[in-house]
This record gives structure tokens, C-alpha cells and sequence, in this order.
């Protein structure tokens, strides 16, 4: 059988009482403030922050991952532009330019 005899004495039993009910008033409070709906919304737009942030930042890296390859292309080692690249390229782009200058130009004649 189990020792059911207690050795403290009523003011001691008394004061475990008291300590005991302001622990569990503490942990009410608790459960109050975090079941409160404000808190909810606080925590839902919280996590929705944080993800928008983490999801941000991997795009951050990723168009920077983009970007310096695409400098590579037309950069060489020491910073100076490939003119093998960048000339061909500027020419397309004069061109497609051109091109729609030249379109817009005809749709306001018509």
C-alpha cells in the first residue's frame, strides 16, 4: 500500500496551496493572451510576413544568380566588356528598337 501520510503541517499545506493557485492563475493569464483573437491575427500575419520574407530572399538570390551570369557572359575576368558580345548584341537591340518605331510610326499615319 501507498504511504498516504503527510508530514507538513496545515500552514505549510496552506502555503502549497496558495503557490499552487498563483501558478495556475499565471498559466490562465497565459492561455488567455494566446487564445485572445488578436494574438491570433497577430501571430497569422507574423508567420505570413515571414514567409513572404523568406520567399523574397530566395528570389533575391536567384535573380542575382541570373544576373551574374548573364555579366559573365559579356564581361570578361578583369571587368573589361567583350566587344564580341556586346556589339551584336547592341545592334538586335538597335534594331528591334528600330522596328517598333517604325510600326508605331505607320499606325499613326493609317
Amino acid at each position: 500500500m501507498a504511504d498516504t501520510s503527510d508530514t507538513r503541517t496545515p500552514a505549510q499545506i496552506e502555503a502549497d496551496i496558495k503557490r499552487r493557485r498563483e501558478v495556475l492563475a499565471e498559466t490562465l493569464d497565459e492561455i488567455g493572451v494566446r487564445v485572445h483573437p488578436q494574438t491570433i491575427v497577430g501571430d497569422a500575419k507574423a508567420k505570413v510576413v515571414a514567409h513572404i520574407d523568406h520567399t523574397v530572399g530566395r528570389a533575391y538570390v536567384q535573380v542575382n544568380r541570373v544576373v551574374s551570369e548573364v555579366r559573365a557572359q559579356f564581361v570578361d575576368e578583369e571587368g573589361s566588356p567583350r566587344l564580341e558580345r556586346v556589339v551584336p548584341v547592341a545592334l538586335v537591340a538597335v534594331g528591334v528598337v528600330g522596328l517598333f518605331a517604325l510600326g508605331s510610326r505607320r499606325r499613326r499615319k493609317g
